[in-house]
């Protein structure tokens, strides 16, 4: 099933003058989430190490704490990070950045030369984001199901990324119809809501229902430790990646611990890039370096004996051989029955200019 009814079908969106789709090079995002730790100095340190990783991209997070849940829940304690505070609300609060912050760190990132996004998890981060003139938003998975948000995203006329994670397929029909219906530009992110998750749960082949489904380019966003399900969703065909990244795994926070630090992004998007371009084309073509390796190695009709200028070729004095430097041996049958302009050593390869035309 499509949901395209408002909108055709598209390979790739425009993200900031950035292609993102098929045909065109892995869009790497850079997650740096809330993995700041509140702190627009690391905040900025995370922006340089996405840099320096050559990811495409760098993605922060922002909230409404106060509506982010009911206050049973904001207000509980919570001991799992006692550096950040000691109630959920206590340390989402910490997390959260201002506007002051977050135009510095966009301004950071041009200077950087590297896109800023943002996860919207409200109508007010969403509100907040949009007086940044941001370029796209990104939606998590539990956004999804979140209509008045989801009208609100399509409400800006923006490119939407959209992970699709503990979501159903009629869930996601009836999203992805609204944003193609408000002819939104819109990305799917294939994605597992369990932090971590092992290799064998990522389901990658679920890319290409999503893809066949929509219409729409696909991304991988991983939760995995280490990275080779991303590089299978690389040859998969996925659009963009994402992954969290920190600057130190052992720090206090939500992500940290399944987060790359900078040299494991590195070594991932070194990696993602040899994978792309390990893909090719579909084009079966002989390389140069092959040419090398099959003028050894074809093989080519040769002499079995002696044969005198003059002798009438018959297939018995024939024979394959390598190298490849001669006539090839399919062509066997057009040898046989012409005459030799020359004498021809036995075990030698044959070449048209020892023969007579037929």
């Amino acid at each position: 099933m499509s949901t395209n009814k408002g909108q055709m079908p598209t390979d790739s969106i425009n993200f900031s003058g950035r292609r993102i789709g098929a045909g065109f090079p892995v869009f790497v995002i850079a997650e740096a989430g809330l993995n700041h730790n509140g702190s627009l100095e690391m905040a900025l340190q995370l922006v340089d190490a996405a840099k320096q990783a050559s990811a495409d991209c760098v993605k922060f997070q922002k909230r409404d704490v106060s509506n982010l849940a009911i206050s049973d829940v904001l207000e509980a304690e919570d001991r799992r990070f006692p550096s950040l505070g000691s109630t959920y609300r206590g340390i989402r609060e910490r997390l959260e950045f201002g506007e002051a912050e977050y135009r510095e760190v966009i301004q950071h990132c041009r200077s950087k030369e590297i896109q800023f996004l943002c996860t919207a998890f409200d109508i007010a981060s969403i509100e907040f984001l949009s007086a940044l003139d941001v370029g796209a938003f990104k939606l998590a998975s539990h956004s999804l199901t979140n209509m008045p948000l989801i009208e609100c995203a399509a409400s800006t006329g923006k490119p939407v990324f959209l992970s699709t994670g503990m979501c159903t397929f009629d869930e996601i029909d009836r999203s992805v119809e609204f944003f193609q219906k408000r002819e939104t530009p819109l990305a799917l992110f294939h994605c597992v809501s369990v932090y971590p998750h092992k290799a064998e749960e990522a389901n990658l082949s679920l890319m290409d229902a999503i893809r066949e489904r929509y219409q729409v380019p696909v991304g991988y966003s991983g939760h995995e430790l280490g990275h080779l399900p991303t590089l299978v969703a690389v040859a998969r065909g996925a659009a963009a990646i994402e992954r969290h990244f920190t600057m130190d795994k052992t720090l206090e926070g939500f992500d940290h611990r399944i987060s790359l630090e900078p040299h494991e992004l590195s070594n991932m998007i070194r990696d993602i890039r040899m994978a792309e371009a390990s893909l090719g084309t579909r084009k079966k073509e002989i390389t140069e370096a092959e040419w090398t390796t099959r003028r050894k190695y074809h093989v080519s009709i040769v002499s079995k004996a002696a044969i005198a200028a003059g002798t009438l070729i018959e297939e018995s004095m024939l024979g394959t051989k390598n190298p490849g430097l001669g006539i090839e041996s399919y062509l066997i049958s057009e040898v046989v029955g012409r005459r030799t302009r020359q004498n021809i050593p036995a075990d030698s390869l044959i070449q048209w200019e020892m023969l007579e035309k037929s």
